[in-house]
């Protein structure tokens, strides 16, 4: 997942030397020596990470210019990508983010960079605050609670 600016430049110009290796994959002199199975794997590797590539590219353009209003999440786990997309789709940098929570910037840096696994429940409530979030989920429990259970799954 691309997560500011910085990320994305460089997740491009990575998608344009994968296009360029494919290319020569195609066409160059490795066509013509290879064993025809192992540069088809050559090829499909290439394609597979350049696809990968130009996905998160999509997804990081599609945030930035707004054609995602509703960011969904299948379980509280997924939180903290939401948390980053909405930060990107509501146009703030890391930066900005920080300064609107009172932080350093580097402090969101950490958030971000894992999964805000050290930010309180009170941090993300601030986080959502700050990024003008509403949350229109339900949760469910999966499975009935039996009297002294105390393990969490």
């Amino acid at each position: 997942m691309i997560r500011n600016a910085r990320q994305y430049r460089i997740t491009q110009a990575q998608a344009a030397k994968l296009a360029q290796a494919l290319a020569q994959v195609t066409t160059g002199a490795s066509a013509s020596t290879l064993h025809p199975r192992l540069l088809q794997a050559e090829r499909e590797a290439l394609a597979s990470q350049l696809a990968d590539l130009r996905e998160q590219l999509a997804e990081y353009e599609a945030l930035r210019t707004r054609k995602r209003p509703v960011l969904r999440l299948k379980s509280f786990d997924e939180l903290p990508r939401v948390l980053i997309q909405a930060r990107i789709a509501a146009g703030l940098s890391q930066k900005e983010l920080a300064h609107k929570l009172g932080l350093k910037e580097q402090q969101v840096q950490r958030y971000e960079a894992t999964d805000y696994a050290s930010a309180s429940l009170a941090r993300v409530s601030a986080v959502m605050r700050a990024l003008g979030l509403t949350v229109h989920e339900e949760m469910v429990l999966s499975h009935p609670i039996s009297k002294g259970e105390t393990q969490l799954a």
